[in-house]
């Protein structure tokens, strides 16, 4: 039965759509329609509300509506939607001020000239206008008011003319900032959360064991992810659309020629140009630039490309008259002050101490009054100018409603989807299928391009997304992103927006197409760009670090990167790291040796052996290197025979675990049919042979599992296990061999400081002797409180000092013993002074030399951050994916 109402939910959404309803009303509308019947049935058939459930009931429908509900509203964490209405904002207010039409016009005028200039002009505009404004329909319209006129004016191939037009338009879907990404981003951050209780699932099966290691985790993503893992292959569409243009108008010139300007190239038509791109390229560096560099947030980075989408529309609505470019002139001065100030002063009010100081701060406070006086000014001008402002205040809200609501009702439509099954449905279907995760995701993939046919992205976004990836995600043999599924899917969307008869885009373009264009030359002219659509699809599927590269990169370059030592960073930091052994090798060597002879007898002898251990083991490190490689090549060479049979045999025994998960499912509807009096028993015996069949598939299944997998399998961990000691004494080995040296410097040059409490120390003796329990319990907290102060690492002269309080009683008893501990302190410290103050001499400089030398490869664990380099070279290792499934 729960296939039956998993139908009727199917069937009632899609009638819904098909009749004309909203789909904001549509997607809930279903889901509480046939909840309600599935419920009353269960009460009328079978005596329970949840009898026809294949998961929970009702209730805990309700309750996962209300739980969304209050996730997109309430809780602080899930604030990615918040950039919405303000990229919305931004695209709106640039389309309604004309600035997109100034762009066009200058584009078309700059590029006309050479060979396929137009059509190269309306790509790089589209790109521009996707960075923007993100807005496929405004885009398309907009496009095809201006420039397909001009186009088909000078004798433009109609199919080239409307293809180029529609394809730059969709690029709006996968440049950042995309409204589409920001969708995605949301979902997506919620099916990693569901694909790692999958993996984990999994993990537990294969090997008994409850926690997954941290390096087997699913990396989620977010806003800016999405962003920045969409810009390269949004590039490479452009690429391949200009150069396609660019080989048409060689190859065939009368389907696109130059187009001679009638203005002259002079410096009025270069300021032109330069006020019509300067400023949305600045916008754009702004978004874009800010959220790459890490310093803002991606909301934060809507937040300024909504302010400064309407000073742009300040001065341009009031092009031609005297005073337009004021506020934005302010507002460019303003920011200039900000930013100088900034790296001049410390303009944090709590850190107030001097004078300069607080002039810092005033100037800070007169530039943003500035900035602030300039926004208000252009915003003024919006409100008074054609009643901009309240314009694109009253689409904005409409827009960003609709996407709330149509996220509500999906969230609801998808509860409803797992209430009936429907998601394990879709796994098993997927699961099944040969081929694994490829034929898994060409397959989902092909659904989502029919679905662009007749669903816009939201509804794929919050419909389709959350049922499907978390399976995608999920599987260990891929170990894909979920920034690298979110950018396929936008492009393959954006493909299917293009694809007659339904693509939106080629609806936008007809509205507005002059009569002469036949609907015809529209399809003709986009299958071209569909083509070269599904070959960017390829390159970013083929080439996961086109996506992956510039999130990992700003992942371990931000501010708040993980330290070296992450987990999830050892492979491919060590992959770097073994390269530059190879290449150093003799020069680390060089480097270990002459450290071995640095004079470190005045040392105290804990840290001579420390370090003069430590040189033996980083002498020792490209050893174990070898033994790291050795065990790799161990793995690599049975990987070839074991992999068939792991892969068959963990197919088989997923097999088994899903005729289990039926045996029980058909258990316990016969002990439920047994409680009821109204069962008849040829139905009791109906279950009883299923599951009597069941029992016998699953013996034959078992029977195929090979005799020797259990040996095959201990002998393959074995190799697993070894490989990972290897690795595991190599990172023990280095970081102890880094530790002393790295402890040593940070002490070496703290002999002055700690000098200069010596008069306190010393007058400890006297105190101890003859001050009272209260002078003498008072002065050893004091210099405790100095010592951490002076330098670091005084910890053993303050437990000593420590052992002194506790030694002497409230009544006086124990001061002897208080005052042996007392002159063991000082004659500790004293030690430490004079071996500070020479290591600082005659150590300090050969030791940081050596430091120097190892810091970035021996050292590189223990430091605090990566190097850019290094972190470039490990982004790029990390974006490929790397198959895992053999640990499960």
């Amino acid at each position: 039965m729960e296939l039956f109402f998993l139908a009727l939910l199917v069937l009632t959404m899609a009638g819904a759509l098909a009749a004309g309803f909203p789909v904001a009303f549509a997607l809930p509308g279903s889901a509480i329609l046939t909840i309600g019947i599935a419920s009353i049935a269960g009460a009328l058939f079978a005596g329970d509300v949840s009898a026809f459930f294949a998961q929970d009931g009702p209730v805990q429908w309700l309750t996962a509506g209300v739980t969304n509900f209050r996730g997109v509203y309430w809780e602080v964490e899930r604030d990615t939607l918040i950039a919405v209405p303000l990229f919305v904002f931004m695209g709106i207010m640039l389309q309604r001020s004309k600035i997109a039409e100034d762009l066009l016009v200058t584009m078309a005028q700059l590029f006309g000239p050479i060979p396929g200039g137009l059509g190269i002009s309306v790509v790089l505009v589209g790109a521009l206008l996707a960075a923007t404004t993100g807005i496929l329909g405004a885009t398309v319209v907009a496009m095809g008011l201006i420039s397909l006129p001009a186009m088909l004016r000078n004798n433009y191939s109609k199919p080239l003319a409307t293809g180029t037009i529609a394809a730059a338009g969709t690029l709006g879907q996968i440049i950042p900032p995309s409204i589409v990404l920001i969708i995605l981003a949301d979902q997506l951050s919620n099916a990693t959360d569901q694909a790692g209780t999958l993996r984990q699932i999994e993990y537990k099966n294969a090997t008994g064991q409850a926690v997954l290691p941290t390096e087997f985790g699913i990396t989620s993503t977010s806003a800016g992810d999405m962003f920045l893992g969409a810009f390269l292959p949004g590039l490479v569409l452009v690429g391949l659309y200009v150069t396609y243009i660019l080989i048409t108008a060689i190859i065939r010139p009368k389907s696109a020629p130059p187009v001679p300007s009638d203005d002259k190239f002079d410096l009025q038509f270069a300021f032109r140009v330069i006020l019509a791109l300067v400023p949305p390229l600045a916008l754009i560096f702004a978004v874009l630039g800010s959220i790459i560099l890490g310093i803002a947030t991606v909301n934060q980075a809507g937040a300024i490309g909504a302010i400064g989408a309407m000073i742009m529309a300040g001065y341009r609505l009031m092009e031609g008259k005297r005073g337009a470019f004021t506020p934005a002139i302010i507002a460019i001065v303003s920011i200039v002050a900000i930013m100088v100030l900034l790296g001049q002063f410390d303009l944090n009010i709590k850190s107030i101490d001097t004078r300069q100081d607080l002039t810092g701060v005033i100037l800070a406070v007169i530039a943003v009054i500035g900035l602030l006086f300039a926004v208000g000014w252009s915003g003024w001008r919006t409100v008074k100018i054609d009643d901009t402002l309240k314009g694109v205040m009253v689409e904005t809200a409409k827009t960003t409603s609709m996407v709330f609501i149509i996220l509500l009702g999906a969230a609801m439509l998808t509860a409803a989807f797992r209430s009936f099954g429907g998601e394990e449905l879709v796994k098993e279907f997927l699961t099944s299928l040969p081929g694994g995760f490829w034929t898994q995701f060409i397959v989902v993939m092909g659904v989502i391009f029919l679905l662009g046919f007749f669903l816009d992205f939201i509804e794929i976004a919050v419909v389709v997304v959350p049922i499907v990836a978390p399976i995608l995600l999920s599987d260990p043999a891929a170990n894909v992103t979920a920034v690298w599924l979110g950018v396929m899917i936008g492009v393959n969307m954006q493909t299917s927006f293009l694809t007659p008869p339904f693509g939106f885009a080629l609806f936008y373009l007809r509205g507005v197409a002059p009569i002469e264009v036949k609907t015809t030359d529209i399809y003709r002219g986009v299958v071209a760009f569909i083509l070269l659509q599904l070959v960017g699809l390829g390159i970013a599927g083929t080439f996961p670090s086109l996506v992956n590269f510039l999130p990992n990169q700003s992942f371990l370059t931000a501010e708040t990167a993980p330290p070296p030592k992450n987990p999830r960073l050892q492979q491919c930091l060590e992959q770097h790291i073994f390269a530059v052994y190879d290449d150093s090798s003799d020069t680390l060597r060089t480097a270990i040796q002459g450290a071995m002879r640095l004079d470190i007898s005045y040392l105290p002898e804990n840290r001579q052996s420390e370090l003069a251990k430590s040189f033996d083991l980083a002498l020792g490190t490209f050893d174990l290197v070898t033994q790291v490689r050795a065990a790799e090549a161990d793995v690599a060479q049975a990987t070839v025979t074991y992999r068939p049979i792991h892969v068959d045999v963990r197919n088989l025994q997923k097999d088994v675990r899903n005729i289990d998960d039926e045996i029980d499912e058909l258990s316990d509807d016969l002990n439920r049919l047994r409680r009821s009096q109204a069962t008849l028993s040829g139905d009791l015996k109906d279950i009883e042979n299923i599951i009597e069949a069941l029992e016998a598939e699953k013996a034959v299944i078992e029977g195929q599992i090979p005799g020797s997998w259990e040996n095959d399998r201990k002998q393959f961990v074995s190799l697993l296990t070894a490989q990972k000691k290897a690795r595991r004494d190599y990172r023990r080995n280095v970081d102890s061999a880094y530790e002393p040296v790295n402890k040593l410097l940070s002490v070496a040059l703290s002999g002055g400081s700690l000098a200069e409490i010596s008069g306190d120390m010393r007058a400890l003796t006297a105190i101890a002797q003859n001050g009272t329990v209260d002078e003498v319990k008072a002065a050893l907290k004091a210099a405790r409180s100095a010592l951490s102060k002076a330098a670091p690492d005084t910890g053993a002269i303050s437990s000593v000092l420590t052992k002194a309080d506790r030694a002497l009683k409230k009544n006086g008893n124990g001061r002897e013993t208080a005052v042996e501990f007392v002159a063991e302190a000082v004659a500790l410290y004293t030690s430490e002074v004079t071996w500070r103050e020479r290591a600082a001499t005659d150590l300090f400089a050969d030791l940081s030399s050596y430091d120097d030398a190892i810091k970035n490869s021996i050292g590189i664990r223990l430091q605090d951050r990566l190097p850019t380099s290094i972190a470039r070279s490990v982004a790029a290792c990390r974006s490929q994916h790397r198959d895992i499934s053999l640990n499960f």
